[in-house]
């Protein structure tokens, strides 16, 4: 009972692994949206053998506090604003979320296609509170060869500016 009243008091004072997904400091809170939507995947050859492969994303982002509608998260990665602007992701850091049948929590930097909007002046997306999403339980053999699955999924999404 004291070492294990012992091994507590010391893992408090361990350091805390960072949150590989959180952008540099540098970084602050434009928006937060909640994604709803799907997690598309082919069932095709991936290192030969037949393998769920993720496709792209189809969601529509909501205002967390109103609930309404802001945009859409598509492939590419690609985030559209209802206003029209438009950024496009590439990952730089992704953890495992805490739940694991979840897709994985991901930093992205973005890069706006110029038109003037919420989105232009973005530069990183951060996905967490995943839940769902991860590839089909159902088996990628022969007979579904070539079919596409769409798994429902939620995250949110923040998105952050250094300007």
């Amino acid at each position: 009972m004291l070492r294990s009243l012992t091994l507590l008091a010391l893992a408090a004072f361990l350091p805390q692994t960072p949150d590989v997904t959180l952008p540099p400091a540098t970084a602050h809170v434009r928006f937060v949206a909640i994604g709803r939507g799907t997690q598309v995947y082919a069932c095709t050859v991936k290192d030969n053998a037949l393998a769920w492969v993720f496709q792209e994303p189809q969601a529509d982002l909501f205002d967390p506090q109103t609930h309404q509608p802001v945009g859409t998260h598509t492939a590419g990665p690609t985030w559209t604003w209802n206003d029209g602007s438009v950024i496009t992701g590439k990952v730089l850091q992704t953890r495992p979320s805490p739940d694991p049948a979840a897709i994985p929590w991901l930093l992205l930097e973005t890069h706006s296609n110029g038109t003037p909007g919420a989105l232009a002046d973005i530069t990183y997306v951060r996905r967490s509170e995943t839940a769902a999403g991860s590839a089909p339980p159902t088996a990628c053999d022969a007979e579904h060869n070539g079919t596409t699955a769409k798994v429902p999924y939620k995250a949110t999404y923040t998105f952050y500016s250094t300007n």
